[in-house]
């Protein structure tokens, strides 16, 4: 399994915001050799979050889906953040439905410390990770994976999350529109997205501040639908006033602001 590093991380959302970046230049900012980087770049690339190029590196040919690695090093340190704030929300105890997607998976990741968690899941990234903790139990549904994506969608996922009631229901989403609208890029991932959210006492809303205005075509549920939202910045005025007219939370997640 692929894991990615906080230096490779960095390089590509470098490269997410700015391009082309050189292997020279990206060794004078990280204070590494070049033969360092280029393992770095080899790594990124063999994954699928970058492309090689003469020189350096830059984006890959874009396709309809991006990979769970490369959406893994987008906004990382971001992603990590928002993660150990929510773990800050969750008892020892609770039972958890937990969505697709990295954000959801690399939440799982920080429930250490936690014990006798019971952890219902279609995200394997997650069950994964969910097996490492102390006393827990681990629910899986059948179905075909889809492997791109790490995970499994379809019928049986959705009368797999239908059986449970949970405590906490902590999804993520492919994008938010200006009217505060979810999008994701299939009606499946909708829909179970939609049931965790029925289906649980406190719905968690996960996003780094990247999913606002991303364009994604399936429209399913509302950001104001959550119990609570957690995000690295302030969501936009309209959508913040949105969650708090709907008598909801929002949890900033900055570097400087977690519990």
């Amino acid at each position: 399994m692929y894991v990615t590093t906080e230096r490779q991380a960095e390089i590509a959302e470098r490269v997410r915001q700015s391009g082309f970046q050189s292997v020279t230049d990206l060794a004078q900012h990280f204070g590494v050799t070049t033969q360092t980087i280029r393992r770095d770049i080899n790594e990124l690339s063999e994954a699928g979050a970058l492309r090689r190029r003469h020189g350096g590196v830059e984006l890959p040919i874009p396709t309809d889906n991006i990979g769970f690695e490369e959406r893994q090093t987008l906004n990382f340190a971001a992603k990590q953040q928002i993660a150990r704030v929510v773990k800050s929300h969750i008892p020892h105890g609770a039972s958890i439905a937990i969505s697709i997607g990295t954000t959801p998976a690399l939440t799982v990741h920080q429930l250490s410390d936690l014990r006798g968690l019971t952890i219902v899941t279609n995200n394997l990234m997650a069950a994964l990770n969910a097996c490492s903790l102390p006393a827990v139990e681990v629910h899986v549904p059948g179905g075909a994976v889809r492997p791109e994506a790490r995970d499994i969608l379809g019928p049986e996922v959705e009368a797999f999350f239908e059986s449970f009631k949970v405590d906490i229901g902590l999804y993520g989403v492919g994008g938010v529109d200006d009217q505060g609208e979810l999008l994701d890029f299939s009606r499946d991932e909708v829909q179970v997205r939609e049931i965790i959210r029925r289906n649980c006492r406190r719905s968690f809303l996960v996003l780094d501040a990247s999913k606002f205005g991303r364009a994604a075509h399936v429209r399913g549920g509302w950001i104001s639908d959550a119990d609570v939202v957690f995000c690295d910045r302030d969501p936009p005025a309209q959508i913040r006033q949105a969650i708090e007219a709907a008598g909801h939370e929002v949890v900033l997640c900055s570097e400087g602001g977690a519990p």
